[in-house]
């Protein structure tokens, strides 16, 4: 049987510091072109999509949010204030930081623990299992893929090994 722990927390940590790296790629871009960095981090795929910026918060939210509420823990709180991508890097840094807090006795049983979030005023209800799988990792990978997928719309050259990341 796989654990909880196994399940969630190296996962995030994978995942995060790959949107790092695709970040780092990023500002690389940016500096080689000489492109304002704002202008991709406040770029959108599609008008009524949020921007680079609030797909890496979402990430984290999610990613910090998951760990916490998993192992009987408050969520930690962020600002949302974010402008660059130092701070971009920052609040990823912080969230790896967080969850890597997380000892898999803090998840034992979470499978089936009661998680209630609150999304857009409307009262969501998960057992830990469902919430983990059906809530978090759809929600991570979609505000990583948007990530990725606003920088190579706007030529950040990016391939498929730099959202999987290295196998270790």
């Amino acid at each position: 049987m796989l654990a909880m722990y196994d399940a969630i927390i190296p996962p995030l940590k994978r995942t995060l510091n790959n949107l790092s790296h695709i970040l780092k790629k990023g500002e690389e871009y940016a500096d080689a072109k000489k492109i304002e960095p704002t202008v991709l981090l406040t770029a959108r795929l599609f008008p009524d999509m949020y921007p680079l910026l609030r797909q890496v918060q979402i990430a984290t939210d999610m990613s910090k949010g998951a760990a916490a509420r998993l192992a009987g823990l408050e969520v930690p709180k962020y600002e949302d204030n974010e402008a660059t991508f130092a701070d971009l890097q920052a609040r990823i840094a912080k969230t790896i930081a967080f969850i890597e807090t997380i000892k898999p006795a803090q998840m034992e049983g979470s499978e089936t623990r009661a998680i209630t979030i609150t999304v857009r005023k409307m009262e969501l209800k998960f057992t830990g299992q469902a919430y983990l799988l059906a809530w978090v990792n759809p929600n991570v990978y979609f505000h990583v893929t948007t990530a990725y997928n606003i920088l190579r719309h706007n030529g950040v050259e990016l391939g498929k090994s730099d959202f999987l990341g290295s196998r270790d």
